[in-house]
């Protein structure tokens, strides 16, 4: 993959979580550093083959920015740690203020539907064929005995 695929793999994927202007600190911060990598005679395929999928990138910056804005809501604003680069105090995540773990607990529990009515489907099928199916066994069943005895 060349320099300009990787980033504008990556502004795509930034731009679905982050602000303007986060998306461009990032994009300039990837374009310098794959830059100076060159300037010291490696190639850019290489330096981008070694940075890895750029979508797997974004959502680690995404995801970065949402726990830095969290942790800026229970510090009333105030800096809880370092987490890398200045700006992303800046950023705006777009979220449904739904916090991880009831991503996980919705998830679950649409899990467990489904698995629910998968069986209440199946129990429903077999209770319309049983009373058809169970006669024809006992019946080829009697059949087979009465053959056997000849």
């Amino acid at each position: 993959m060349t320099k300009q695929e990787f980033l504008s793999r990556l502004k795509e994927a930034l731009e679905n979580g982050l602000t303007g202007r986060a998306v461009q600190e990032n994009m300039d911060y990837y374009r310098s550093y794959i830059e100076e990598e060159a300037r010291k005679g490696r190639s850019e395929e290489e330096v981008v083959g070694e940075l890895g999928d750029p979508w797997v990138i974004a959502q680690s910056v995404i995801n970065m920015a949402e726990s830095r804005e969290a942790a800026e809501d229970v510090y009333g604003g105030g800096d809880p740690g370092n987490f890398g680069r200045q700006g992303y105090s800046d950023t705006q995540v777009h979220t449904y203020m739904v916090n991880n773990w009831w991503k996980r607990l919705l998830f679950l529990l649409g899990v467990i539907g489904i698995v629910s009515i998968v069986f209440a489907v199946i129990g429903g099928l077999l209770s319309l064929v049983m009373p058809i199916i169970l006669p024809v066994l006992v019946i080829i069943m009697v059949i087979r005995l009465f053959r056997r005895m000849r």
